[in-house]
């Protein structure tokens, strides 16, 4: 049988924290001397009620201070906590050889969180952009019962060795993606996600291979169940 840990399950488990909340603003977490995972602590968390937690995933070649003003702004606004760590290497293991190192370190991080930030495991979204949304996606997949949502931006590829729970997906790209084509991509992802039986929310929008700061704000508002899209939507 395969190893869980080689297809990328995750042993994390949300519990009761036993250490003191970390301040508001971003916090590297002291777990990597290099490339350290961050946390974004809103004003006003209390570290005893029940939190939401993103986890978001930058692209290849990229870092958590590149991929954070993607939704830092609404962790800000709307209350959540949002933890952004950073691959060993240039981008995601996944990508390059498989399950690995990354994993380990993800792991580590939301055992860290988790020990000061009582997390809610209804909203615990794994997100991303580019690779990060491939990685998003298929760590969200493998591990659905930790990830309650994935929020999916621009992703390139799906590599899923085992299904694990029924997260909810939001899934978008821009049409006018040249480095990732949406023909290669998001729209077969979305037809083998429909057909898997998930609960998918697609969208695409006018665009080249960047986030959109619109289709964002639906994100978050899907994440956070308020003015949730329907199920399939085409911009």
């Amino acid at each position: 049988m395969l190893d869980p840990a080689l297809a990328g399950r995750l042993s994390f488990r949300p519990r009761l924290p036993d250490r003191e909340p970390l301040p508001p603003g971003r916090q590297p977490l002291g777990l990597f001397a290099e490339r350290d995972a961050v946390l974004v602590v809103p004003e006003g968390i209390d570290a005893e009620r029940p939190t939401p937690l993103v986890v978001l995933f930058h692209g290849g070649g990229g870092s958590a201070e590149r991929i954070l003003p993607m939704l830092e702004g609404h962790a800000q606004a709307r209350g959540f906590l949002l933890l952004a760590p950073q691959s060993l290497f240039p981008t995601w293991d996944l990508v390059i050889a498989g399950n690995g190192p990354d994993r380990e370190r993800l792991d580590q991080a939301l055992a860290a969180v988790s020990a000061r930030f009582l997390i809610d495991p209804r909203r615990l979204a794994f997100a991303g952009h580019s690779d990060g949304g491939s990685y998003a996606m298929s760590m969200g997949l493998t591990n659905g019962d930790i990830a309650s949502h994935v929020v999916i931006s621009s992703a390139g590829f799906l590599t899923v060795q085992m299904q694990t729970g029924t997260p909810r997906l939001f899934l978008s790209h821009g049409t006018r993606d040249e480095q990732i084509p949406i023909d290669r991509s998001a729209r077969v992802h979305a037809r083998k996600l429909r057909d898997a039986g998930y609960d998918l929310t697609y969208v695409e929008y006018d665009g080249p291979h960047a986030w959109n700061p619109d289709v964002v704000a639906r994100a978050v508002d899907f994440f956070l169940d308020e003015a949730a899209p329907a199920a399939v939507e085409t911009e």
